[in-house]
C-alpha cells in the first residue's frame, strides 16, 4: 500500500527536472533570440552553455545520505502499515468465523466496522505516501540549492548569459555552446564520469 520512495536515478531526475530552473523552452527562445540579433552588426553575441544537474547530483555524497535516510523512513512507515494491515485481517478472519453466529443486524454492524477500518488504513497509507514525499524534498532542496549555486557562478565566471539543461537538447555545436559540468563538478569537489556527462542526450 506504501509507495517505493527510494528513488531510482530515473525517479531522481524527474523530481529534479521539476525543480531546476532552466528548460528547453529557454534554449529554444535563447537560439530565437541570437537569431533576431545576430541580424545587427552592433549586437552582441549570447553565450550559452549547457549541463545536466540531474547527474550531477547523483554523483554528491550528501545524495547518497539522502537515499539512506529516507530507506530509513521507508522502512519504518512500511512497518507501521504492515502492522495496520496485519490488524485489520486478523478483524476479518475473527469476523468470518464468527459470521454464522450473528444476526443479521449485528453483520451489518460488523461489515460497516471493517469497510470503515478499511478505508481508515488506506487514508493513512496516503498520507504516509504524502509525508515521505514532503520530506524527501526537503532532503533534496539543500543538493539542489547546491548545485544551482554551482551554476550560477560557473555561469558568471565563464561570462555566460543561459545555461540549458542538457537532456533536452537534441545538438549542440560545441565551438559554440559550453559543456559546464565538468566545471560544476570541480567547483563542488566532485568526481564525475567525464564521458556520462558530456553526453548531451
Amino acid at each position: 500500500m506504501l509507495s517505493a520512495f527510494i528513488q531510482s536515478r530515473t525517479q531522481t531526475t524527474r523530481m529534479i527536472k521539476k525543480t531546476m530552473k532552466t528548460s528547453i523552452f529557454s534554449f529554444l527562445s535563447a537560439i530565437l533570440l541570437a537569431g533576431l540579433l545576430s541580424t545587427s552588426a552592433q549586437a552582441q553575441t549570447i553565450q550559452i552553455g549547457y549541463a545536466d544537474p540531474e547527474i550531477i547530483i547523483t554523483y554528491l555524497p550528501e545524495y547518497q545520505q539522502v537515499q539512506q535516510q529516507m530507506a530509513i523512513e521507508y522502512r519504518t512507515s512500511q512497518e507501521a502499515l504492515q502492522a495496520l494491515a496485519e490488524d485489520f485481517q486478523e478483524r476479518v478472519d475473527r469476523y468470518q468465523r464468527q459470521q454464522p453466529l450473528l444476526s443479521e443486524e449485528r453483520r451489518a454492524e460488523r461489515e460497516a466496522e471493517l469497510a470503515t477500518l478499511q478505508q481508515e488504513i488506506q487514508n493513512s497509507a496516503a498520507a504516509k505516501d504524502e509525508e515521505l514525499a514532503v520530506r524527501q524534498d526537503e532532503l533534496m532542496a539543500p543538493l539542489l540549492q547546491q548545485v544551482q549555486d554551482a551554476i550560477d557562478a560557473i555561469s558568471q565566471e565563464k561570462g555566460l548569459d543561459i545555461v540549458v539543461r542538457s537532456p533536452a537538447l537534441l545538438y549542440v555545436n560545441p565551438d559554440r555552446v559550453a559543456n559546464i559540468n565538468v566545471d560544476i563538478a570541480r567547483s563542488l569537489g566532485i568526481e564525475v564520469d567525464e564521458e556520462e556527462v558530456s553526453d548531451v542526450n
